[in-house]
């Protein structure tokens, strides 16, 4: 006993000196390298159950249970039975004896640490296990530690890590799937003698909003009295220990409901025991009592009140989920929405003494979260199947969700709400599609709730009714999907209010255009607020209010412009006549607003408060732009209407249209509004390619602008927009026109003026500047943009690029890239020379991919590059950089060309009892297919999804798997090393795509995978015995349908990992047994 008490006061020691501040680095691998040492003894868990009996030390505690794991998880199959027998009977006696003072992180260790035992012995050796939980839960004085017994079992036994076989796994399984009714039974006896007891005591309370609250949806949303009765009596006062032990209760649910099926286990009164602590949450009375009260124990037990509503809704949540709902389970799930709707309306009932805003301000956020939850689950998993219940009023439960949303005290509660608007408006646009014949029906029963949601989400986007919540709104930083947060505000309003618009379209449009009218009117008027003053116009509006109210009319005139142009889609195709009117009235005010902002230039106009209205003013003229721009498909089809009617209307809106673009196309004027003006120019001319565009004057002074050598140039990507507008104006035909009429002639003349205007520059670099070098600057960027310049060409013109011509450039470039000029270039990670050797890369599969004969003599050349010079380069080196481009070369090659490996003749596949088919170029075939298997070997998970698809698609398309040579010489080694994959689990997010594969290439040969390469890998697997191998071979059936045979794969891979991990982990001269 000595020795131990020594060993204790040593650890103690060590322990100290290890989290001591002064302890360096150094010494603390010593005294690590120490412990692990005196762990790994025969018999180590002596000395630990001791120190565990005598010490208050937390360190030594916490080392010591750590002892106990390692030893029960990794060793546990060598240790001795009767010291098994020893520390099962000696850990939960300790556990007894001193969980009430035991710091509660050691309590819970010690907890999952007899847990693991249970995992391992029960129910052969450990009889008792579950026994002494339901025993501990039972006995009021141990309620608590049998609760965190139960939970913690429910963690480790129903869903356990990888260390135990998938038989030992799914044993488990059943074992506490026969304890779950008695368990249920148990936990609703705790919560319902706990509201009992309290509830006799609160049975005369105070006059409070709370107490006998029923409003008119109640008779709609509670079938039965009773229950509404129930619901509405006073939530009890809990003493601490009580909520504590509701507390874990519920915890202990939430883990279960997050495995068992839906079955009778759950009973009504469970259901509605969960729910009455459900509205814990939402008792803003006991909040208020203990903030009022005053003593910070008050303030906390408020807080747990509210965190059993919390846990309450995990609870229902959990069931929420579950989308395959038994029959018999129907009835209680609708149970369960009407008493949730009736804590909904709880929650957003308005009173004297409450808004609503400021009832839910003052509840638990994470309740709120929850209860947003339920709302999401509600609708998005079930409501096709409660909405046929008549007893069910879903239009009163979307006014109740209405008041929820809207009254929402944060900005991320409000875009959660949106989203379950959007769900419920698809659920509805899917309905209507699939029962067309009830559409008024359906339309109907909704319209005043669609009407009502359409016009608040418009009110929520204006600062004129919501300007306080707006301006909180960040407009600067950007999130991961590169937006502000005001601008997922608005995109997320609007993809309601589009939603809307697809099922009320006139609805939607008389709600919108009048307050897009309101706003337009003011920015119009301003032309009367502008004067002339010596450094040019102003705007002579000055008064701080009148600033103001400017600043928020005009950025809501933008919000609103944003919101008509999303609108645009549902104006063309089939409904193109019925909605023309409202589109045209549209569709002209954006003309002229277009119009107005250019000719009176705001976008210059000096300002009161430049920092705030300028930008405003161009924000207006740029989104005006970019809605007119939205409207170009309809502006297509109307052309192609005015071509049969030769309306002079729409000569007028594209003419207007061209005034209002040419004089924002120039460098004077700000980069947003030039961009959006040339994106429409660009829509012009490729969407709606009217026949008179290029006689329009202003379309004219363009052309001369970009042409015109002195002119002053614009910024990069608004001269390429402006020159593509140009090039398409003449390339692209006339709609509705034969060929005869398209002028080809006249046309390609200007182009190729346009073209040589362009290029001047280009071409009056001197000669010797341009001088072909032997060997190019593959570091320098000017290759990048000549390559890219190459690749859009071939891509687009290699037909009229000529056969001759087209030969030269590849045959230049294989001659180019060299290997000692490929190894330099691709060296330097990252670097431009990668960057110029994928895009060859990617021109060669352009090539590859040609059809006919033309580019074939080149295919030995490509592939030899491929596999003699630039793969050698990067087989072995860890960066992605030109991997993906090159295999997708190799795959390319392989797909477009198969007859160049594979001659086929249409009587051989005919008569299928013919020779195999003739192979050809085989050591190419053979090299390729090698590298694909070797890029199953690395690290990199992309390359690595990337290749597995290219082999599944040559397989679906070409029968890669059944070749002869496939099959004879490369299935298995392609199934062997997949699988290894699998057991290294080093692509663990592929393993669904993996067990795909490894299936579609068995199934090529079923009988020689079973009896030949099944035995043979199990042979040569090392770090398991002989019986563990007989063990895994008979286990995995001979199932030869796809879903049994992943899963006999993916129990193989499981089971070696398992025995693995017990075989290395056992300490030497373990017997195995």
């Amino acid at each position: 006993m000595a020795s131990e008490e020594a060993s204790l006061r040593a650890l103690e020691s060590l322990m100290t000196e290890f989290f001591h501040d002064c302890t360096t680095n150094e010494r603390k691998r010593e005294i690590e390298e120490l412990l692990n040492n005196f762990a790994q003894q025969i018999g180590a868990w002596r000395f630990c159950l001791y120190f565990l009996s005598s010490t208050r030390n937390d360190y030594v505690m916490m080392y010591s249970l750590t002892v106990f794991e390692n030893l029960i998880n990794k060793m546990w199959l060598g240790v001795p039975s009767q010291d098994k027998m020893e520390i099962r009977s000696c850990l939960p006696k300790l556990l007894l004896a001193h969980h009430k003072t035991l710091p509660y992180f050691i309590r819970n260790k010690l907890c999952k640490v007899i847990v693991d035992i249970g995992r391992q012995d029960w129910p052969m050796f450990y009889h008792d296990f579950f026994t002494n939980i339901l025993q501990l839960i039972q006995s009021p004085v141990t309620t608590p530690l049998g609760l965190i017994m139960l939970k913690t079992t429910s963690e480790e036994l129903a869903c356990p890590r990888e260390d135990l076989s998938v038989a030992r796994k799914e044993e488990l399984r059943k074992l506490l799937l026969d304890q779950v009714q008695t368990v249920l039974g148990l936990l609703t006896g705790i919560l319902e003698t706990v509201w009992d007891k309290h509830s006799v005591t609160a049975a005369t309370p105070p006059p409070s909003p709370t107490s006998g609250e029923s409003g008119d949806l109640l008779s709609n949303l509670l079938q039965s009295p009773s229950s509404a009765k129930l619901l509405n009596q006073p939530i009890p006062i809990l003493d601490a220990e009580s909520e504590y032990i509701c507390s874990l209760a519920l915890e202990c649910l939430a883990h279960l409901f997050s495995w068992i099926p839906l079955s009778a286990s759950i009973t009504p009164s469970l259901l509605t025991t969960i729910f009455h602590f459900a509205r814990f949450g939402c008792d803003i009375r006991a909040r208020k009592m203990a903030s009022v009260n005053g003593s910070s124990q008050n303030c906390v037990l408020g807080q747990e009140r509210g965190r059993l509503g919390v846990l309450a809704m995990s609870c229902i949540n959990e069931l929420m989920s579950k989308n395959c709902v038994p029959m018999e389970f129907e009835e209680y799930l609708l149970r369960m929405f009407q008493q949730t709707f009736y804590l909904l309306q709880k929650i957003t009932k308005d009173n004297n003494a409450h808004t609503v805003k400021s009832r839910l301000e003052e509840l638990d956020e994470s309740y709120i979260e929850k209860f947003t939850d339920f709302l999401r689950l509600f609708v998005s998993v079930h409501l096709r199947r409660i909405e046929s219940y008549s007893q069910f009023p879903v239009v009163e439960f979307l006014t109740l969700l209405f008041k929820y949303t809207f009254h929402q005290p944060t900005h991320e509660g409000y875009f959660s709400c949106l989203d379950i608007w959007t769900l419920f408006l698809d659920y509805l646009t899917s309905k209507i599609k699939s029962r067309l014949g009830d559409k008024e029906a359906v339309l109907n029963r909704y319209e005043d709730a669609l009407v009502l949601l359409l016009t608040e989400v418009l009110n929520r986007i204006q600062f004129r009714y919501n300007q306080a919540q707006l301006e909180e709104l960040d407009d600067e930083t950007l999130d991961d999907d590169q937006q502000t947060e005001w601008q997922r505000y608005l995109r997320q309003s609007l993809e309601v209010v589009a939603k809307v618009m697809e099922l009320l379209p006139t609805h939607a449009f008389s709600t919108l255009f009048p307050v897009l009218q309101d706003n337009l009117e003011v920015y119009l008027g301003l032309q009367q607020f502008i004067v002339t003053s010596g450094s040019g116009p102003r705007l002579n509006i000055t008064a701080e209010n009148d600033c103001r109210r400017l600043h928020c009319s005009l950025r809501d005139l933008s919000s609103l412009l944003q919101a008509v142009g999303r609108l645009a889609e549902y104006f063309t195709g089939d409904v193109f006549a019925a909605r023309f009117s409202d589109a045209l009235t549209v569709v002209e005010r954006l003309v002229k607003v277009t119009l107005y902002g250019s000719q009176i230039k705001l976008y210059n106009i000096e300002t009161a408060v430049p920092s705030v209205l300028k930008p405003d003013l161009i924000d207006v003229h740029a989104q005006s732009l970019a809605a007119l721009q939205a409207y170009s498909h309809w502006l297509a089809q109307y052309c192609s209407e005015a071509h049969r009617q030769n309306t002079q209307q729409f000569v007028s809106l594209i003419s207007t249209t061209m005034d209002a673009i040419t004089p924002l196309i120039t460098t004077k004027v700000q980069d947003k509004l030039l961009l959006s003006a040339c994106h429409l120019l660009v829509s012009l001319a490729t969407t709606v390619r009217p026949v008179f565009l290029i006689s329009i004057p202003a379309v004219q002074k363009v052309f001369n602008r970009i042409t015109d050598a002195s002119a002053q140039r614009l910024v990069d990507k608004a001269q390429v927009l402006v020159c593509r507008a140009l090039s398409n104006i003449l390339l692209l035909p006339w709609p509705n026109l034969p060929e005869n009429e398209q002028q080809w002639p006249v046309r390609s003349m200007n182009h190729a003026s346009l073209i040589s205007a362009l290029s001047r520059d280009y071409r009056n670099l001197k000669p010797n500047a341009v001088t072909p070098q032997r060997k190019m600057p593959l570091d320098d960027n000017v290759t990048d943009e000549m390559l890219s310049f190459f690749l859009t060409l071939f891509r687009g013109l290699r037909v009229q690029m000529g056969v001759p011509f087209t030969e030269q450039i590849i045959q230049t470039f294989l001659n180019m890239f060299t290997r000692e000029q490929l190894a330099e270039s691709i060296l330097h990670e990252g670097s431009t020379g990668c960057r110029v050797v994928e895009k060859f890369l990617k021109i060669l599969q352009v090539v590859v991919q040609e059809p006919g004969q033309v580019f074939k003599p080149f295919l030995p050349s490509i592939i030899a590059l491929c596999m003699e010079q630039v793969y050698p380069i990067i087989a072995e080196r860890p960066s992605p950089d030109v991997k993906a481009e090159l295999f997708e070369l190799l795959f390319r090659t392989l797909h477009h060309n198969w007859r160049y490996f594979f001659k086929s003749t249409i009587l051989a596949s005919v008569q299928r009892g013919m020779a195999e088919e003739q192979m050809e170029n085989q050591p190419q075939f053979s090299a390729i297919m090698q590298a694909f298997g070797q890029s199953f070997l690395q690290p990199d998970i992309h390359l690595f999804k990337q290749n597995l698809f290219y082999l599944e698609t040559l397989n679906t398309k070409q029968k890669l798997y059944h070749k002869k040579i496939f099959r004879s010489a490369m299935l298995f080694q392609f199934v062997n090393v997949l699988l290894q994959v699998l057991v290294c689990r080093s692509h663990d997010l592929l393993q669904e795509d993996i067990g795909i594969a490894i299936y579609n290439m068995a199934s090529v040969d079923f009988d020689g995978f079973f009896t030949a390469f099944l035995p043979e890998f199990l042979t040569s697997c090392d770090g398991v015995d002989a019986n563990q191998k007989n063990v895994l071979g008979r286990n995995f059936k001979m199932d030869r349908d796809l879903p049994s045979f992943t899963q006999n794969v993916h129990r193989l891979v499981n089971d070696l990992r398992y025995y693995r991990l017990c075989n290395d982990s056992l300490p030497p001269g373990t017997v195995k047994l």
